[in-house]
């Protein structure tokens, strides 16, 4: 009786730590423009790399019908970055203002919005690549952009 009392709780320790998934880790250093485009790709969405004049690359992409940038800072000469920024602009002719743009940074955490110097609004969200890190909280930021994006988006009514 006590034989099959200790097979019977082997087998269910067995069978409740077979459906515990192991999250992957993110690379200790950061990530470059390149791992950043593949989990992109691998989720599903665009990611087109831009190099600008000084040498700096960028990520295009999109979601919810928006394009938008993914740059990567805290770089400086390092293989990899350890900082990114979702942002994206609106070019609504100049229909908003720093007091509407206030009125939704008072109401909203975790992305930030602003309007340029032609009264435009811009949004953006900066994720910290390390130390550590996983996947899955990489793709649980990438959920809150897009969630805030759409939220942004209705406030403009874009």
């Amino acid at each position: 009786m006590k034989h099959l009392l200790l097979v019977g709780l082997a087998a269910m320790t067995l069978g409740l730590t077979a459906n515990v998934s192991v999250a992957k880790d993110l690379p200790a250093i950061g990530m470059n423009v390149d791992d950043l485009a593949k989990w992109l790709h691998d989720a599903g969405y665009k990611a087109e790399i831009q190099t600008a004049k000084d040498g700096t690359k960028n990520i295009y992409t999109a979601a919810d019908g928006s394009n938008f940038y993914v740059d990567l800072y805290d770089c400086k000469g390092k293989p990899a970055c350890a900082s990114l920024q979702f942002s994206i602009g609106f070019d609504t002719k100049g229909a908003w203002n720093a007091t509407k743009m206030n009125t939704w940074n008072s109401q909203n955490r975790w992305v930030r919005a602003w309007t340029d110097d032609k009264d435009d609004p811009w949004l953006a969200m900066d994720v910290d690549l390390t130390p550590g890190g996983t996947v899955e909280n990489l793709d649980d930021e990438f959920t809150v952009w897009r969630d805030m994006l759409t939220s942004f988006k209705k406030y403009i009514d874009w």
